[in-house]
């Protein structure tokens, strides 16, 4: 009778909008616990358990027997994509994955700016936008390829003096000191799509900062040089129509709204709030049909880009970009996104995010679709018993390679 084989390893799952990354492991976990594939993992682990002395037990922080299972490299709950799960022993390997290359495709929709750098976030400012072109986008995309210098989101889960930045946020605290730009690079950054103004399907959020949160925020993010300097500028009436918030300038409020405003509703807790399905303010609608017009629009615009021609979006909303990037660890897509803007002497912010490579695994070749778990262990089982025997395979051949060339190292004379 042959012993039923035990599988772990790394593979890769495609994560959904909406949802955390933790909360997929969580769903991960839970299919995998009463699964037949698994079956043979939980008894190993059990007897393993049972040889454990009375010290190692006391220690142990998950007393219950679950699949061991986690993820190597969030994702933010808007964005989809490549999200690398380890099983048993290739938990132990995730840490490899964090600073491996990435490849993201990312919209960034301009002429706003918010805590979060992105369409989930509150609006802190707005800012003209006709004025930018699809040429003037591309010119601006060179400065951000190669070495550079980029500061995190304040929403972030970086530390300083012992607590997350997400957390002063959320607390409405000044934080100790300025955030500082740390070192990234961007192997390769193109402008995949120009999207006119009326032409796609994202929206500014409606919610604003409320004040009192505004001057903490503000000291950050430095929106307020670049606020000043475009309350000055004579085109702003032309350039920015019918702005609600008027270019980051504190707006009035009534004791009332005042009363109303409060600092929990802050990115982070609707993030986590997040429901499998949920309907956000500001987040990314159904895209629509795209009319005749707005067809012909785009295809002017191209046509004007690859004659020189091309001239500033309409006036009937901002225009976005689709990006397409390969970036090494550290790198904050939505910092990306918002120094973009201002570098065009706009605002902006991350509309849209996929991660469709990270490290072996790519979208439509080698991870696992969410959805597939939800259709029973008959579906998802023998895709992802192949990954993990792949990757189990990958791990055996390199190090059989290491092997060879230390006995080869370890020769007389070599």
């Amino acid at each position: 009778m042959t012993t039923p084989r035990v599988i772990e390893g790394v593979f890769a799952v495609n994560k959904p909008k909406s949802l955390s990354s933790a909360q997929v492991v969580r769903d991960i976990q839970q299919a995998f616990n009463p699964s037949k594939l698994f079956a043979p993992w939980l008894d190993a682990e059990r007897a393993r358990r049972s040889r454990e002395n009375n010290n190692q037990r006391r220690r142990r922080k998950d007393k219950n027997l679950q699949v061991k299972v986690g993820h190597g490299g969030t994702l933010d709950p808007m964005a989809t994509g490549v999200l690398i799960i380890g099983v048993g022993r290739g938990t132990k390997q995730l840490q490899n994955f964090l600073g491996c290359t990435k490849i993201y495709e990312a919209s960034v929709l301009f002429g706003a700016a918010t805590d979060s750098y992105d369409v989930l976030g509150r609006i802190l400012s707005k800012a003209p936008y006709n004025h930018i072109t699809r040429e003037k986008v591309e010119e601006a995309l060179k400065k951000f390829r190669g070495s550079i210098e980029q500061k995190p989101p304040l929403y972030s889960a970086l530390h300083m003096d012992g607590k997350r930045l997400y957390e002063y946020a959320r607390e409405g605290k000044e934080i100790p000191r300025e955030i500082k730009a740390r070192p990234v690079r961007t192997e390769s950054l193109e402008l995949r799509e120009w999207l006119p103004a009326g032409c796609h399907q994202y929206r500014w959020p409606d919610e604003e900062v409320a004040n009192e949160e505004r001057d903490i925020v503000d000291q950050v993010l430095h929106l307020g040089a670049a606020s000043e300097a475009l309350e000055n500028d004579p085109r702003v009436d032309e350039l920015l129509p019918d702005s609600g918030l008027l270019r980051g300038t504190k707006r009035g409020r009534d004791s009332d709204d005042e009363e109303k405003a409060v600092i929990s509703r802050s990115p982070l807790n609707k993030r986590l709030e997040m429901s499998p399905a949920p309907v956000m303010s500001g987040a990314i609608q159904e895209p629509f049909a795209v009319e005749d017009e707005c067809r012909d629009t785009a295809a002017n615009t191209v046509a004007d880009a690859q004659t020189g021609t091309g001239g500033p979006s309409h006036s009937n909303g901002p225009p976005a970009a689709k990006l397409s990037m390969t970036v090494t660890s550290g790198f904050y897509v939505r910092s990306l996104c918002h120094d973009l803007g201002q570098e065009l002497g706009s605002l902006g912010i991350m509309s849209e995010l996929v991660r469709t490579k990270q490290s072996d695994f790519e979208l439509g070749r080698n991870v696992l679709e969410y959805a597939d778990l939800r259709k029973g262990e008959d579906v998802w089982a023998p895709q992802v018993e192949q990954m993990l025997v792949d990757w189990q395979g990958k791990m055996d051949s390199e190090t059989s390679g290491d092997d060879k060339q230390t006995r080869s190292a370890s020769q007389p004379g070599s």
